[in-house]
């Protein structure tokens, strides 16, 4: 496996970001419509206010979750493989199905969740919800094991998406919406390098066997960079009011700025436009959020407090607990100093002569930072919405809070590891947040367990 995570790193050289990758954000590769609206009825932020007493009024009238609202619960692991494929390298997307496993426990963690596996191949399999297990000294043998509900299946296949470099993914339950009839799993996939636009939008059945997968859809003329990774639903009440007859909500982060320099999230609803939309369909899309795409071109204060370039926004949700709410994103925060090159602090110049590559294991190029955490990162979602009404400018909205988490992570080996966390899922239902852990039980993730009491 470290042959073939080599290769994939070398290819991601050759094809990716490390290619004349420079060491700042002003990238002659960023794509240039990344701060293109994806809606046209969308009303321009050209007037829109963006200094502190707008925030402070756009956000005033919105009870937020806090930090400590969070309990952590513990964790679970997760199975084996199936049909051919299994959990390993995975976990790239999640969504919690609170009408799956109808015939599970009454444990208080009904439900089921659906995730992508290896990042190969990208096949999603259902699983049940195990207890959580709370385990002092990290011991995996602690933890119970989701089962496999359904096997992994490709879904994408008559959607021309085939295997990815580097993928990205993101997906989301939601009861049936518009014209539908059943439940849909809404679904993007994207890859690390992706300067031209292309579908990353769809939809499938839940039974994986006989997916009907529909799509792909473009979202607008939106960048893909900043589009095709994680995605949640939004409160319906909210949506009502803010962004009517959209009630997903999707994203990208993309290191070194390419997809604006803090997370991006756009509500979009593809039912508005056909049972299922046609092929290729441009699918409207509000901003909700999104920084610059660089600050050689743009000023260089439009950007997520505390930015690093090396940061990892791997997954999403939207918080509620009675009034209470919060949109999260969850990953890896780099810290302390932030360069491109390699880990020991060895930086890669735009121009050569170039450096030597350091032996292993400081031989992978990209961009470092200091330290990393897994951290949550939460937002107003007042914020959002006077984004969404046009009242507010779009990289005006800032983390009110954060969340360090690596206390409760059990792969967590130095101060400079990379790649904490996975994706996320909020069930509404039961209050409950899933958030996977990268490789956290060997070369599998572990999915972590928080309450919002």
């Amino acid at each position: 496996m470290k042959v073939l995570i080599a290769l994939a790193f070398c290819l991601a050289c050759l094809f990716g970001s490390c290619r004349n990758a420079p060491s700042g954000p002003g990238d002659a590769n960023t794509p240039p419509d990344a701060n293109t609206p994806g809606d046209a009825n969308t009303p321009t932020d050209a007037n829109a206010l963006d200094d502190a007493n707008a925030l402070a009024d756009a956000g005033a009238s919105t009870p937020l979750i806090q930090p400590t609202d969070l309990e952590y619960v513990g964790a679970f692991g997760l199975p084996g493989g199936s049909n051919g494929t299994s959990w390993e390298w995975g976990g790239n997307a999640m969504a919690c199905c609170p009408k799956g496993d109808p015939q599970g426990p009454e444990d208080g963690f009904g439900g089921s969740i659906f995730g992508t596996g290896h990042d190969w191949y990208q096949q999603i399999s259902e699983i049940s919800i195990p207890v959580p297990v709370v385990s002092p000294t990290k011991k995996l043998s602690d933890l119970n094991t989701a089962t496999t509900l359904q096997g992994f299946q490709d879904i994408r296949g008559r959607l021309g998406v085939g295997q990815m470099e580097l993928p990205r993914a993101g997906m989301a339950y939601l009861p049936p919406q518009g014209a539908q009839t059943t439940d849909k799993l809404h679904f993007c996939w994207g890859e690390h390098y992706q300067e031209a636009q292309v579908v990353s939008h769809g939809w499938c059945e839940l039974d994986l066997s006989r997916p009907k997968a529909a799509g792909g859809w473009y979202l607008g003329d939106l960048a893909n960079y900043s589009t095709n990774d994680y995605m949640f639903t939004i409160p319906e009440a909210w949506a009502t009011a803010n962004t009517p007859g959209k009630l997903l909500a999707t994203g990208r982060f993309r290191d070194g700025g390419w997809s604006g320099q803090g997370p991006s999230l756009f509500a979009y609803g593809p039912w508005n436009h056909g049972n299922p939309p046609a092929a290729r369909t441009r699918l409207a899309a509000t901003p909700l959020l999104l920084y610059s795409t660089s600050s050689y071109d743009e000023p260089v204060d439009r950007k997520m407090n505390g930015y690093h370039h090396a940061d990892e926004w791997s997954g999403g949700a939207w918080l509620t607990a009675g009034d209470r709410s919060a949109v999260i994103f969850v990953g890896t925060k780099g810290t302390g100093e932030c360069w491109y090159g390699f880990a020991n602090g060895v930086r890669w110049p735009e121009n050569p002569p170039y450096p030597p590559i350091p032996p292993p294991p400081n031989d992978q190029r990209g961009w470092w930072s200091t330290g990393f955490e897994g951290q949550f990162v939460f937002y107003n979602p007042g914020h959002l919405a006077a984004v969404a009404k046009g009242t507010l400018k779009r990289y005006a909205p800032q983390p009110y809070a954060s969340l360090n988490v690596d206390e409760h992570l059990f792969n967590v080996r130095s101060a400079q590891q990379k790649y904490h966390l996975g994706a996320a899922s909020f069930d509404r239902t039961n209050g409950l947040l899933y958030v996977f852990e990268y490789r956290g039980d060997g070369d599998k993730p572990l999915v972590h367990v928080w309450r919002v009491t």
